[in-house]
């Protein structure tokens, strides 16, 4: 029999069809479901038979596990609660998105341990798990509602194409599954980039909608300077900053994202595009450093949710930060160790500029020691691993 089919597009009321959609999760039923990537095959991660069926279907052994579909990159950690550093940037930067990490878990902690036995043997066979979180309005919707994660993998057979939009789900599965939850065509039609993270190690196992190149930026240290306009304080210890990091990898400051390094600066009410002032610029040129190329930009979300380290001119505009964006407060602090403001030069002498510069510049190294600067290693994937990396999910 076919399997029931609900349009997004033509509801009268989406959310009549979310809930639609969680409830045939909660009956124990296989639903295709859209995603940014492809449509896939969702079945609760707490009903063992709905999994089972799901694994007959796809002909899944434990080689091939699934991926887990989580509602946030904030319950990455529930479910694997040793997340490495570079695991956590990735969640940050990734999801939502069209990226599945592939993480160890054998933490005592993790929720993993919560999920029936066969499940597990599902999602965790061989001690390590994909997790992902779709960028797709109503799969996000429907998680949210949903007790426990979804299983999630690609709505076809084996050695089918990934099927892009509701008909080829029918002609895929549709005899096989409960109920297609139809968004039209997918929006990238190709499945999702699979990344193994170990540490300090990203191994792409699958290239998708993000390229390797892509996906190597995304894992860089990201450190971020912060005052009011981002014309002079913060432009001089980005400034500073580069040139003391460069000198401790050995590397010109071109060659810094190269060694996944970005330092950046910004400004609490800052407008974008403005110039450095003239009295920066020369304290500046003075130590040899040019910023007259530099452009002040506004603090924004994404900056924010990227940055690794978020370093403020003032406790004023720290504490700002964290009123707006509370979960950044772990990784946004005071530039200065004791908490003491770095003064404003702005309007006054050149030596106030220099007194500033000197103060930032004494602070630095002591944060440059706390600073992982350690390599991403990556490498390409073939063979074997790679194929089981594109039969992961989608």
């Amino acid at each position: 029999m076919a399997a029931a089919s609900i349009n997004l597009q033509t509801a009268d009321d989406p959310r009549d069809a979310i809930h639609r959609t969680v409830q045939a999760l909660a009956e124990g039923k296989l639903v295709a479901v859209p995603t940014e990537t492809v449509y896939g095959l969702a079945c609760s991660a707490l009903n063992e038979e709905a999994v089972a069926r799901l694994s007959e279907l796809k002909q899944r052994s434990s080689n091939h596990p699934f991926t887990l579909a989580i509602k946030s990159a904030a319950d990455a950690q529930d479910y694997v609660p040793s997340l490495s550093p570079l695991a956590q940037r990735l969640t940050r930067r990734c999801w939502p998105g069209p990226v599945t990490l592939v993480v160890e878990s054998g933490h005592a902690d993790s929720l993993l341990f919560q999920l029936p036995k066969s499940v597990r043997n599902a999602v965790v066979p061989n001690g390590s798990v994909g997790l992902r979180v779709p960028a797709h309005d109503a799969l996000l919707s429907v998680l949210r509602l949903t007790a426990g994660p979804l299983v999630l993998t690609s709505a076809n057979r084996p050695g089918e194409p990934d099927a892009v939009n509701a008909a080829d789900v029918n002609k895929m599965v549709g005899d096989d599954i409960d109920l297609i939850l139809d968004d039209g065509q997918s929006k990238f039609g190709q499945p999702s980039s699979v990344v193994r993270v170990e540490q300090s190690r990203l191994e792409v196992l699958r290239s998708g909608v993000i390229t390797e190149q892509v996906l190597k930026r995304l894992a860089s240290h990201l450190i971020v300077f912060v005052c009011t306009g981002n014309t002079c304080r913060s432009p001089m210890a980005e400034a500073l900053m580069r040139h003391k990091i460069a000198a401790q990898l050995n590397c010109s400051i071109e060659d810094l994202e190269d060694r996944n390094v970005m330092i950046m600066s910004a400004g609490i009410a800052a407008m974008s595009g403005g110039q450095a002032s003239d009295e920066s610029v020369q304290v500046m040129q003075d130590r040899g450093i040019d910023i007259n190329h530099h452009e002040s930009q506004p603090l924004s979300e994404r900056l924010v949710r990227f940055a690794d380290l978020i370093l403020t001119m003032t406790r004023g505009h720290r504490e700002a930060i964290v009123a707006q964006w509370p979960e950044s407060a772990a990784r946004t602090k005071v530039v200065c160790r004791d908490s003491a403001d770095v003064s404003d030069p702005i309007g006054g002498p050149i030596d106030r500029y220099r007194r500033c510069a000197d103060q930032i510049d004494a602070q630095l190294e002591a944060w440059i020691d706390e600073i992982d600067l350690a390599p991403i290693a990556g490498i390409s994937q073939s063979g074997k691993a790679q194929s089981d990396a594109t039969n992961s999910g989608n």
